[in-house]
């Protein structure tokens, strides 16, 4: 099977004089690098770039009739029922832009902090219009239920923020919900690791450490969310589109606390007074948020990155629109 597999990427590639193998995996790693970025949504990317649709259908593709094809040694039918091709070379680009950018975010995050936060801060905050604008009539329902995704996720950012998580079960959550959120446009994968106090553990040190015993549940959940999740994301938004945005809007505007760019760690100490360690590292409790006491150039270039993750949010969207 591996080598039919094979043998037909490479006949797909060389006939193909428009070379749309190669094209997907370049929309491929731009939906990547949008998943890493926490606001960004990769299915937005992917309704920007035309896949968005053709996406979903060969993702809800993999069900009985799938696999009936592979079990009986059909596996050209396998392969052309599935879209095999188009979500090899698709998902080949993502992996190829997370693994690259895993390592550039984590210099950034120890490097230059406030700026990176606040980079992430105008993207999010974007994000929270923009979602919200797809509501196509906000009713008592709608209202209701953005009511509640807010609530909840003030409860989860300032009352229990969420910490860091390697329990094996609760990776295969994260990745369940990454995935899912990366096919839902306005969502962002990433953000929602922010959420879960993950994204730093997921996307960038066990990515960069090639750490097996993170990134194995993980790729459990995304498999079985990319494939079970396809069919129920499609049921909700179809039956119930505008709450399920509302819901999404209110969760996105309720943990915008979380991405403050000025805030500093108060790390989780034992009976004695001193710093709980994992992996050789401090443990952090919570984030202290504060508000910066002076006009440094560094609050100047704060605002600036602030209104570059904005700017970056409304040319996304903008070109969404015109696709």
């Amino acid at each position: 099977m591996n080598i039919a597999i094979f043998a037909g990427l490479l006949n797909y590639f060389i006939r193909d004089k428009k070379m749309r193998y190669l094209t997907n995996i370049i929309k491929g790693i731009a939906m990547g690098a949008a998943n890493v970025i926490p606001g960004v949504s990769g299915g937005t990317i992917a309704l920007i770039t035309g896949i968005f649709e053709r996406l979903v259908n060969a993702i809800k593709s993999f069900n009985l009739m799938a696999i009936k094809f592979l079990l009986t040694g059909k596996f050209k039918d396998f392969i052309k029922y599935t879209d095999l091709y188009f979500l090899l070379a698709v998902f080949t680009g993502v992996i190829i832009a997370i693994v690259t950018l895993a390592r550039l975010f984590d210099y950034l995050f120890t490097n230059y902090p406030v700026y990176i936060w606040s980079y992430f801060f105008g993207l999010v905050l974007a994000s929270v219009y923009f979602v919200g604008k797809t509501v196509n009539k906000w009713s008592v329902s709608v209202i209701i239920t953005f009511i509640i995704g807010t609530a909840i996720a003030v409860v989860i950012s300032v009352l229990n923020p969420a910490r860091e998580n390697d329990s094996f079960f609760y990776l295969i959550i994260c990745g369940v919900v990454a995935i899912c959120s990366m096919i839902l446009p306005g969502l962002s994968g990433s953000f929602v690791l922010f959420i879960m106090g993950n994204y730093k553990l997921v996307a960038i040190d066990a990515i960069n450490d090639r750490d097996p015993a993170i990134l194995i549940p993980v790729l459990i959940g995304a498999g079985v969310g990319l494939i079970a999740f396809s069919h129920l994301l499609s049921w909700v938004l179809k039956r119930f589109h505008d709450q399920t945005i509302s819901l999404l809007t209110g969760f996105i505007l309720g943990s915008i606390s979380i991405l403050w760019p000025w805030q500093h760690a108060a790390y989780l100490l034992d009976e004695a007074g001193n710093q709980v360690l994992k992996r050789g590292e401090p443990v952090v409790a919570r984030y202290i948020r504060y508000i910066p006491d002076t006009f440094s150039t560094e609050v100047i270039l704060s605002i600036i990155f602030i209104l570059i993750g904005i700017a970056s949010i409304w040319a996304i969207e903008k070109a969404a629109e015109k696709q």
